[in-house]
């Protein structure tokens, strides 16, 4: 079946640039050809034709950093630092998430991201392991049910907990059994961070990696404390250690990356590490603002990233988008900082490329998936379009998201996923995150909640 996209605009991301008036034919899971409307038009009558020709088309965005094992405590914690946070939400939540937990935060963060655009997602699961009963698997059955293309990972860590290497492991295992059985996820080692790993742990880790060939996904210096902590446990940065044990043999995807060194950068270009940004939770967590253009003129592929639920609070994409163009310009106190094109790029096909799915998806060009997103022209939003980059980077929001295809599926329609019985989904996350934080003993947390939020009316 022959499908005509159709847009006032469509922002390619690859070598086509941007074109007016003009169209995406999908034939099947792939795109076919992108150009003028009225000749795709007049060579393909019989084609079903998606938009009205007043929105604008693009590539699927692609979240390069996430975690769903926050899906269920957002909205907690806003004023701690990252370590407090660490300290007082994701540990405690950690032990008790279950498989189910995973499944139902998963299929509920991403239709949050579906609808925002994202056809792609980054997820590092940061949980404790049980070996009878793996958690990770219900990223996979999650994404599964929702038509996202997804990379998954298990955020191992042991500093403070009893498991053994193999029983750690064994979430891995399981995880990447589950990808393996899956459409369109890929399995990627996952470390919390290097910091968070015993020394055992760690050189396992890199063996396994090396071993097995296996792409990874971790965070590096999201914050001050954690390069203070490492030279004194190292005498190296994260960076500068996790280098001279081999980690950056294999393919590393970086979230964070923000308190670096000129020799951090170095590193990092040297062994073609991929970098994720995350600008919403680290403006949340006061970590700091990562240096997106140092890195970009050392050859770093830097993709956009949501970050967690739990960090961040939304996982609307276009939102860190326009975050992440404006935090630049106000870090460096120059509007030229970081221009539409430039962050939408980030937001696709360089995301796509920190991936390491640049010849897959990210762009809309012919023999690539079809991971298609249609804004709706006759939204508030869009309705006055005089340069559309600028309309997408700082105008759009989530509210004009039509229509999303992955790989030639349309998985969302009018804004509702297709997949998925959503008011269900609702619902049972409300139960699952009250049996959540009670069972973390979060409910009445002093750090967490303020007087007026746990005063319950009396009978509640």
């Amino acid at each position: 079946m022959t499908t005509l996209i159709r847009g006032r605009s469509v922002l390619t991301s690859g070598p086509a640039g941007a074109l007016r008036d003009a169209a995406v034919r999908v034939d099947g899971g792939t795109i076919a050809e992108v150009g003028p409307w009225e000749r795709l038009m007049s060579a393909h009558p019989e084609a079903e034709v998606v938009g009205d020709g007043t929105g604008v088309v693009l590539p699927g965005l692609v979240n390069a950093h996430g975690h769903f094992s926050e899906a269920l405590v957002t909205g907690m914690g806003e004023s701690l630092t990252l370590f407090e946070w660490i300290q007082h939400l994701v540990a405690p939540v950690g032990p008790h998430l279950t498989r189910r937990m995973a499944e139902v935060g998963t299929l509920l963060r991403g239709a949050e991201m579906l609808a925002s655009g994202v056809t792609t997602v980054n997820d590092l699961f940061v949980c404790s392991p049980h070996p009878e009963a793996p958690v990770t698997p219900g990223v996979v059955d999650g994404l599964e049910r929702l038509g996202l293309r997804g990379e998954v990972a298990f955020g191992a860590q042991d500093r403070n907990d009893p498991r053994s290497v193999e029983e750690i492991f064994a979430e891995h295992d399981a995880l990447e059994a589950a990808a393996a059985g899956s459409r369109r996820c890929r399995f990627r080692m996952g470390l919390a961070t290097v910091l968070a790993q015993s020394d055992a742990l760690f050189a396992a880790s890199v063996r396994r990696a090396h071993e097995s060939g296996c792409r990874v996904h971790t965070h590096f210096h999201e914050v001050r404390e954690e390069v203070v902590a490492s030279r004194q446990l190292h005498g190296l940065t994260t960076i500068g250690y996790a280098a001279r044990e081999g980690l950056f043999d294999v393919e590393v995807l970086a979230a964070h990356c923000i308190w670096l060194s000129d020799a951090d950068v170095e590193i990092l270009a040297a062994h073609d590490v991929r970098v994720a940004h995350n600008p919403i939770a680290n403006m949340i967590l006061a970590s700091g603002v990562c240096p997106v253009r140092r890195l970009q003129a050392a050859g770093i592929p830097v993709g956009i990233g949501t970050d967690g639920p739990g960090s961040n609070d939304g996982q609307d994409m276009l939102e860190a988008v326009k975050v992440a163009a404006l935090l630049q310009k106000v870090d460096r106190l120059d509007p030229t900082a970081m221009t539409a094109p430039e962050v939408l790029r980030m937001a696709t096909i360089d995301g796509a490329r920190a991936l390491g799915l640049h010849d897959v998806t990210g762009s809309l060009e012919p023999g690539k998936e079809a991971d298609v997103v249609l804004l709706d022209g006759r939204t508030p939003a869009l309705a006055v379009t005089h340069d559309p980059y600028q309309a997408v980077a700082y105008c759009t929001t989530s509210r004009a998201v039509s229509d999303v295809w992955i790989q030639g599926e349309r998985v969302l329609v009018a804004g509702r996923p297709t997949r998925i019985d959503l008011d269900a989904v609702i619902d049972e996350a409300r139960e699952l995150a009250a049996e959540l934080v009670s069972e973390a003993g979060l409910r009445n947390h002093p750090l967490l909640f303020t007087p007026e939020t746990v005063a319950r009316p009396a009978g509640a």
